[in-house]
């Protein structure tokens, strides 16, 4: 996507006259705009390839690369092809100017032309262009945010659906009715705390403009108990052991609590689908780089390919490379829960374990202590 230096935009000025060059750039200089020159097509290729601009004025016809020349360069470049082009002409050959628009042209100005008319040419594509930009810009952040409430609401809803599933069935045990409940509860409870919280767009700029009396602390001890009460049964029904060793201590973290569960998660969710086969999943928290902890999930499945590990963090990079192990997987979490945690000055890396089986660690900067 094309960005502007400022609100009026950046037009690039082909002509091969300099007294040409000299007259329009200062015209579009006094009323706001940003000017690019160039003598001829090579030229201002490169330019565009540099720094792609909002509007080009080409002059129709130059040596060498003339302006045919140099718009059907522009429209064979995916970044550039949108670019709008208005030609500078002294021709009023109509098969030209035809010529002109097929080759993709959005306008055109006869020389000698004046001021008044160029400026309300320039303005009104110029307008177009920078109105387009915003809706695409608008389009890819309603996506994103898309995106991103609809992976994040998978873990949760799929622990309601688990805890209803064994409280319809005949077999569960009475002494766990509440304990299933209680899962549907927090479930629904954490959904809703990320529609709330995307909603509210708490973005890391924002946070990073916090006083540090307003950082989000965060429990890595709480976390645990957390993730083994959510967790615990689920991967006692696949027939996995849930290992979590718990610190001595409390040890708190700069990071909201929810988004940290929300990271683990995903660490928790993966480890479910990738690795039962390792019957094992073990959590725990150790010291990291100096004022760092880290929150590790090892399992003992069949660990991640060195070829695979290259893309791992990548979106919609799924962990078993097929689509049709999980549906409903779409290859988002990773790549969001490094971004989550690199947002608030984290690092989340994956490593081979000793023996077999995968590593992920999720490090953290230690919270200051707040008199």
């Amino acid at each position: 996507m094309i960005v502007t230096a400022n609100n009026a935009g950046r037009i690039l000025v082909v002509d091969d006259q300099p007294a040409n060059l000299r007259v329009v750039s200062a015209l579009l200089l006094r009323h706001g705009y940003e000017v690019d020159n160039a003598a001829d097509g090579p030229t201002a290729l490169a330019l565009c390839e540099q720094r792609a601009p909002d509007l080009v004025l080409l002059d129709m016809m130059m040596p060498g690369m003339d302006g045919f020349g140099l718009i059907g360069e522009l429209k064979q470049r995916e970044q550039l092809l949108r670019i709008p082009v208005v030609f500078l002409t002294a021709a009023h050959d109509r098969d030209l100017l035809l010529r002109a628009f097929d080759a993709g042209a959005v306008d055109y100005v006869t020389k000698p032309f004046t001021p008044e008319e160029l400026l309300a040419r320039v303005s009104a594509h110029i307008g177009l262009k920078l109105t387009r930009d915003r809706l695409e810009r608008v389009a890819q952040e309603r996506q994103e945010l898309v995106n991103l409430v609809a992976h994040d609401l998978k873990n949760p809803l799929s622990s309601v659906l688990f805890a209803s599933d064994l409280l319809l069935s005949r077999g569960c045990k009475p002494e766990r009715v509440t304990h299933y409940l209680q899962m549907i509860r927090e479930s629904a409870d954490d959904a809703l705390g990320y529609i709330h919280r995307y909603l509210e767009m708490q973005s890391a700029a924002h946070q990073a403009r916090q006083s540090d009396t307003d950082m989000p602390l965060c429990g890595l001890r709480e976390t645990l108990q957390w993730l083994e009460r959510r967790y615990g049964m689920q991967l006692e029904a696949r027939e996995m052991r849930l290992l979590v060793r718990m610190p001595n201590d409390e040890v708190r973290v700069a990071i909201d609590g929810l988004v940290l569960r929300q990271v683990a998660e995903n660490l928790v969710s993966n480890a479910i689908k990738y690795a039962q086969d390792g019957h094992e999943l073990e959590l725990s928290v150790r010291h990291g780089a100096q004022g760092y902890w880290q929150l590790v999930a090892q399992d003992r499945g069949p660990g991640i390919s060195e070829h695979r590990q290259r893309d791992l963090f990548k979106p919609f990079v799924r962990l078993g490379g097929n689509s049709a192990a999980d549906p409903m997987s779409s290859g988002l979490g990773l790549s969001l829960a490094r971004q989550i945690i690199a947002d608030v000055g984290g690092h989340l890396w994956y490593e081979d374990r000793e023996g077999g089986g995968a590593r992920f660690i999720i490090e953290l900067p230690e919270a200051r202590a707040v008199a």
